[in-house]
């Protein structure tokens, strides 16, 4: 909405500054940042007077693991709603409404209230379960169809241009590109293929992030490291001159996705601060869920489905090492690991939570920086 505010630089001429997305984006992710930090306090304070407390298994379910986390009973949940709250209102204040954003906040929306649901269930019964796992599969693919109705109907063409001209974003989402490589692997899939990558992608990374979202700081400051890789690629996709030079896709109109990865790196910071160990508030499946979808649908328009394997390498590794486990277990009735996710193995080998946290955020930084140099290894 304030990017509007360029065509009054006759009556102030800074104001001219608020056409440049860098600009945008770095008063985007202040704003989310502020907010996030203001209302944290608040949140957490009605989150208690609610009595929003995370729902934890019991000894006989997890074993020593009980005895690590007790200290954690008494903390809120759905702590997510702070930055999805930052996130949105930094978006609609910072952002151009064209149809990559539009589809990235409903993609959004849409697992926050899935999310949300899955919460408050855990919360009002008193169970760890929550949504049933077909619930939560038809609201991913409720939310997939919902974005691609988005991108791939005929105003989308009117929606993603730049200077209002059209620039086929409904042909663009049809690509399929790769990393490592300069040209386009598919100049178009199938429809039907086009949506099972794009659910595939959608629920993948949701569920990733969601059973990163196990200790304190751990998911939220890895989705740091995320969100400041795809917003640098979101920028790079959106510059004809520099998808040109790197020889990855020009998608007009993508860049604003930049500003949108801004807002998610201020509100993620934001939250960080409050879910630093200890943690006063957890994100729970109101901001796990729909951050994995909101940051693969960004990596699916800026046409970097694939490189989110690397940038989100510490998500594929936990949720790789729950299949491990539970193949191994059903196969040959043993388990690789002490638990899973892996981040809870290392614990009960005796690692200190901040340790773990920690250097999974170093890893975290490295698999971003290694996603970062597939742009111009092509």
């Amino acid at each position: 909405m304030l990017s509007y505010l360029q065509f009054y630089e006759s009556v102030f001429g800074p104001l001219r500054l608020f056409q440049f997305i860098s600009v945008r984006a770095i008063f985007a992710g202040i704003t989310a940042l502020i907010i996030g930090y203001f209302i944290g306090p608040m949140l957490i304070k009605y989150l208690q007077a609610f009595g929003a407390k995370q729902a934890f298994r019991d000894k006989d379910e997890v074993g020593d693991l009980a005895d690590l986390h007790q200290s954690k009973a008494k903390t809120p949940t759905m702590g997510g709603l702070l930055i999805f709250g930052s996130v949105l209102i930094s978006a609609f204040l910072w952002a151009e409404p064209n149809v990559y954003v539009v589809a990235a906040l409903v993609a959004y929306i849409l697992l926050t209230f899935v999310g949300f649901a899955d919460d408050y269930l855990k919360v009002a019964k008193k169970d760890s379960k929550g949504l049933a796992g077909r619930y939560k599969l038809i609201g991913q693919l409720i939310t997939t169809g919902v974005v691609l109705f988005i991108l791939l109907g005929p105003w989308s063409e009117f929606l993603s241009g730049v200077d209002g001209k059209a620039t086929g974003s409904a042909v663009k989402m049809k690509e399929l590109w790769v990393p490592f490589y300069k040209d386009p692997l598919l100049l178009a899939m199938p429809l039907v293929v086009v949506f099972l990558f794009f659910l595939i992608t959608l629920t993948g990374a949701s569920n990733a992030i969601n059973l990163t979202d196990g200790l304190d700081g751990l998911a939220i400051g890895c989705t740091v490291t995320v969100a400041l890789c795809y917003g640098i690629m979101a920028y790079a996709s959106g510059n004809y001159l520099i998808a040109d030079y790197l020889k990855i896709s020009w998608v007009p109109g993508s860049g604003e996705l930049t500003v949108l990865c801004a807002a998610l790196l201020g509100g993620s910071l934001s939250f960080l601060w409050y879910n630093a160990h200890p943690a006063e508030m957890f994100m729970g499946d109101t901001g796990s869920l729909a951050i994995g979808g909101l940051v693969g649908a960004i990596a699916l328009m800026v046409h970097q489905p694939l490189t989110l394997i690397i940038v989100g390498g510490i998500f594929v590794i936990e949720a790789g090492s729950v299949i491990i486990q539970v193949a191994s277990f059903k196969s040959r009735g043993k388990r690789v690991f002490l638990m899973s996710p892996i981040h809870h193995h290392f614990e009960l080998k005796g690692w200190k939570e901040t340790k773990v946290v920690i250097r999974f955020w170093i890893l975290s930084l490295l698999f971003a920086l290694i996603g970062l140099a597939t742009l111009k290894l092509r």
